[in-house]
């Protein structure tokens, strides 16, 4: 995986930023926002890159999990996930399964991000240091997650 310079620069004022002192979190808690929005924005915009360069059947496959987790209940989210999984219907096996395991990192992966998020959140209602300190803690590891997860999706977009 290449990288990526929001990324690298966010990674750096977290590190710093998990010993920061109350004044200093106050006084820079919108520029490392910031910083965390634009690793986001990169790390979104390389696994668009991946995941449009993989072949039609592993799309398929994706698109089907990625269906399938989003049923609700409702009508409309059902026949989107109906027709994911008609479309997929012919897909080799071990194409469904090497997309489940990039679904399953992308979900571990997002799910650490909102956990950081409320994280966040949390600290700035309760104006807690100690709790921005492990925020950021928890950004750092999200970060990695997200990396694994865009790693497993360039390697199967190398596999074509």
């Amino acid at each position: 995986m290449q990288k990526l310079i929001p990324v690298e620069e966010a990674k750096a004022l977290f590190t710093v930023a998990v010993d920061w002192s109350v004044w200093r979190w106050l006084k820079d808690k919108k520029k490392a926002r910031t910083a965390a929005d634009a690793a986001t924005d990169a790390f979104d915009e390389l696994e668009k890159t991946i995941k449009a360069s993989w072949s039609d059947d592993l799309k398929k496959a994706y698109r089907e999990l990625d269906a399938e987790s989003a049923v609700d209940g409702g009508a409309k989210m059902r026949r989107q996930y109906e027709k994911a999984r008609d479309d997929a219907r012919d897909v080799d096996a071990k194409i469904k399964l090497a997309a489940k395991r990039v679904k399953q990192a992308d979900d571990i992966a997002y799910r650490a991000r909102m956990d950081t998020e409320e994280k966040f959140a949390e600290a700035e209602r309760r104006l807690s240091t100690a709790l921005a300190r492990e925020g950021a803690h928890m950004a750092l590891e999200s970060w990695k997650l997200r990396e694994a997860a865009i790693r497993k999706a360039e390697a199967l977009a190398r596999k074509k």
